[in-house]
């Protein structure tokens, strides 16, 4: 699939210059297998809403949706293990072992392929950017970023973030950031690639002193000889939109802008809105807006305008993640939708055959206004603490001065 060279291999011939190719949206039904079943908080209907939500907002029109195919047990075992492979596939009820068999990570019917069929779309549109089809893609269903090489975590059974980003290298990317916003620790993508300084991930979570999987300090940096590859910026709880896209602006934009990536990956678990049941930042649907819409411009500024994007976490099945997931497949589309759109009313309708009695929304807007002040290096709240922790701790691996205001990419939109 290519050779990495100092020139970008097989990418050197997609100049940032030239107009990007189509975005590729990766969607199937059938990806509404990863079912963990019962009252488990990953419930697959919250992907059929984005995907209902986006058509009825005309975000869909005129896009053929790619559907994949299961990642091989090749592909996979660039990430994981024999051992956990065999240990998927030949699971059953009462077993327990690999992290299998827990609340977390219920065995549940053809496990193995409807995680390799995930797997498979983020695969295809690491492939869809490889070969120059599109300068952007998304899998939604994605983003299961806590599986790790011999076991199962945090409700991920393949790290399909981690096996595109190997996709990626294998096809001769020579440099890939991976940035994360999801509320947990990026941990299982940070594992995968803690000893290779080709690959940069950053993750903003809920601090790991207060919520699962408990990693990502800001002192946590990578492996012996790849310091540097890892960046964690540890927020506290209670973060609302305007601490959290302080805390990004203060930190990524920079350090994007150092390495170079040949390609951006984003996680976008939509677990950090106020109402998600399981963490505790308190972001609106807007600052969520806001964060795919700077990560897009990021992609633009320091990628050549390769982005791939994927999903994740988000417990707020019917009022959070299909309104956030939809403004995120609109952005990547090129085709924003006004915050202040009523929601239609046909998704309403078939939302509250499903929705258990949940409140649904109206509008695709929470009514906020993600405003937000740019980092100086001044002020002591644990935030301002956070924040320059994680400067310290990384930025001189980097070339960069962690006390010096480096310009950011502010949107006079949000910013006070």
């Amino acid at each position: 699939m290519g050779t990495a060279c100092a020139s970008g291999g097989r990418m050197g011939d997609m100049h940032p210059a030239m107009s990007p190719p189509r975005a590729a949206v990766i969607w199937d039904e059938a990806l509404l297998g990863y079912d963990l079943g019962g009252r488990h908080p990953l419930d697959p209907i919250r992907l059929d809403l984005t995907i209902r939500l986006a058509r009825s907002l005309g975000v869909l029109d005129g896009v053929a949706l790619l559907a994949p195919m299961q990642a091989t047990d090749d592909e996979l075992r660039t990430v994981h293990s024999d051992g956990y492979l065999a240990a998927v596939k030949h699971a059953r009820r009462g077993y327990v072992g690999h992290g299998l068999g827990s609340p977390d990570n219920p065995v549940f019917y053809r496990m193995h392929e409807a995680s390799a069929l995930v797997a498979g779309g983020s695969l295809l549109a690491a492939e869809e950017i490889l070969t120059g089809r599109a300068a952007r893609a998304a899998n939604i269903a994605g983003g299961l970023h806590h599986a790790m090489r011999d076991h199962a975590s945090g409700f991920c059974i393949y790290n399909d973030c981690a096996l595109a980003i190997r996709r990626l290298l294998d096809g001769g990317m020579s440099r890939v950031a991976y940035v994360d916003i999801d509320v947990h620790h990026g941990d299982g993508v940070q594992e995968a690639f803690a000893e290779d300084p080709r690959v940069l991930t950053i993750s903003l979570h809920q601090h790991p002193a207060t919520l699962f999987p408990g990693t990502g300090r800001s002192t946590d940096v990578g492996a012996p000889g790849a310091e540097g590859s890892a960046v964690n910026v540890p927020l506290p709880p209670g973060t609302g939109d305007g601490g959290w896209l302080r805390a990004f602006h203060a930190v990524v934009p920079p350090l994007l802008r150092a390495f170079r990536p040949e390609v951006l990956v984003t996680q976008h678990g939509a677990d950090t809105h106020i109402e998600d049941p399981l963490a505790n930042l308190t972001l609106s649907v807007d600052g969520q807006r806001a964060a795919h819409r700077a990560l897009a411009k990021l992609a633009d500024a320091t990628a050549g305008g390769r982005w791939l994007a994927l999903g994740g976490g988000g417990y707020s099945l019917f009022r959070v993640v299909p309104r956030s997931w939809a403004h995120l497949l609109a952005i990547l589309l090129d085709h924003e939708v006004d915050p202040n759109t009523a929601v239609p009313a046909g998704w309403r309708a078939h939302a509250a055959t499903v929705a258990r009695g949940a409140p649904l929304p109206t509008s695709m807007t929470d009514g906020a206004r993600p405003r937000w002040t740019p980092w100086d290096g001044s002020g002591d709240t644990a935030l301002d603490r956070a924040i320059q922790e994680t400067r310290r701790a990384v930025y001189p691996l980097h070339d960069l001065d962690p006390q010096e205001l480096y310009p950011e990419e502010l949107d006079p939109e949000e910013p006070l």
